[in-house]
C-alpha cells in the first residue's frame, strides 16, 4: 500500500491543532487505499503547540513531530516537514483548516488517475480579507509573473499533493533564503489547480500582517528575479540623461539670454530627490548582497530540538 505524508507547519496553533486532526481523520478514514502519516513541525511556538503534538503522538502512531529550537519561519518548517516525510506522496497543509481536508480525495485522484505530478489549490475569492491587503496580493502575483520566469497563480496556497519525485526536486534546492511559492513553480512538473472558496481560520489568530506579507513579497522578488537590479540601472541612466539635458538648458539660458540660475529651494528639492533615488537603488543592490551573504555563510535552514 502506498503511503501519504501530511506535512503541517505550526506556529502557535494550540487551539487549532486538535480541530485540524479531528477533521482530517474524518477524511482519511474514507481513503483506505492509502496509508497516512502526520508530520507536525513546531516552528518555535510560544504556546502549548508542542505539547499538543506530543499528546497526539502518544495516542496515534501515525503522528510524528519535529520541534525547532526557535522560530525559523514557515518556509523552514515546510522544508523540514518534507525532509522528514517518508511517504510516496507528500501533502503540505496549514493547521488552521483554511486548507480543506475534504479536497484530499480529489487531489489524490488528480495525481494517480489524471497523470499530474502535483495537485495544488487556489482561492477563487478573498472573502474576509481587508480590501487593501487583497489588492496588493493580486498586484504581487501580476508583478512576479512578469518579473520572474516561473508560474505563480493568483490565490495559490501552499496546500499541495505532490509525488515523491517533485518533493525530492524541491529538497535538492537547499538554499537558505527560501520562497516556496516560487520554488514550486521553478521545479516545474505537471500541476492541476483545484479552486475553492476562501475559508476563515477555525481558531487562533493569523500570524501574517501587512508588513510581514510585504516583506515576504520582497524576498520572493529578490529570490527569483534580477529585474529590480535592471530597473535600478535603467532609472540611473534615465536620470543621468535628464540631468545632462537640464545642464545644457541652464547653460544656454545663461549664455544666450543672460538669465541667471536662481532659486535655491528648487535646487534643494532636486538634491533631496536624487539622493533619495540613489539610496533606493543602493537598497535594491543591498538586498541582493544581503541574500548572497546569508547563502555564503552556509548556516542550517533550521535546528531540531526534538523529534519523533
Amino acid at each position: 500500500m502506498e503511503k501519504c505524508s501530511l506535512v503541517v507547519p505550526c506556529y502557535n496553533e494550540e487551539e487549532a491543532l486538535p480541530l485540524f486532526y479531528e477533521e482530517t481523520e474524518k477524511v482519511i478514514q474514507t481513503m483506505p487505499y492509502l496509508e497516512f502519516e502526520y508530520v507536525f513541525v513546531n516552528d518555535g511556538s510560544s504556546d502549548k503547540t508542542a505539547q499538543v503534538m506530543k499528546d497526539l503522538a502518544e495516542k496515534d502512531e501515525k503522528v510524528h513531530y519535529v520541534l525547532f529550537s526557535r522560530n525559523f519561519g514557515k518556509e523552514a518548517a515546510m522544508y523540514a516537514g518534507m525532509k522528514e516525510a517518508t511517504g510516496d506522496y507528500v501533502v503540505i497543509m496549514d493547521a488552521d483548516l483554511q486548507d480543506p481536508p475534504e479536497l484530499l480525495p480529489d487531489m489524490y485522484k488528480a495525481v494517480t488517475e489524471e497523470g499530474f505530478d502535483c495537485a495544488a489549490t487556489r482561492r477563487v475569492d478573498r472573502k474576509g480579507e481587508p480590501v487593501i491587503r487583497s489588492f496588493f496580493a493580486r498586484m504581487f502575483y501580476r508583478i512576479m509573473n512578469k518579473m520572474a520566469k516561473i508560474d505563480m497563480v493568483d490565490g495559490a496556497r501552499d496546500y499541495r499533493f505532490m509525488k515523491r519525485v517533485m518533493v525530492d526536486a524541491i529538497l535538492s534546492m537547499e538554499e537558505y533564503n527560501r520562497f516556496s511559492k516560487g520554488i514550486f513553480g521553478w521545479v516545474g512538473f505537471d500541476t492541476k489547480w483545484i479552486p475553492f472558496e476562501n475559508r476563515q481560520r477555525v481558531a487562533g489568530k493569523t500570524k501574517w500582517n501587512f508588513f510581514s506579507l510585504f516583506k515576504y513579497s520582497l524576498e520572493g522578488m529578490v529570490a527569483f528575479s534580477t529585474a529590480p537590479l535592471v530597473w535600478a540601472s535603467i532609472i540611473g541612466l534615465l536620470f543621468c540623461f535628464i540631468a545632462f539635458v537640464a545642464v545644457c538648458v541652464l547653460v544656454v539660458r545663461a549664455v544666450v539670454f543672460g538669465d541667471p540660475v536662481a532659486g535655491w529651494p528648487s535646487l534643494a528639492c532636486m538634491i533631496t530627490f536624487f539622493a533619495g533615488l540613489q539610496l533606493f537603488c543602493s537598497g535594491i543592490i543591498g538586498m541582493y548582497m544581503a541574500k548572497s551573504y546569508l547563502e555564503l555563510k552556509g548556516r542550517p535552514i533550521y535546528i531540531v530540538k526534538e523529534k519523533k
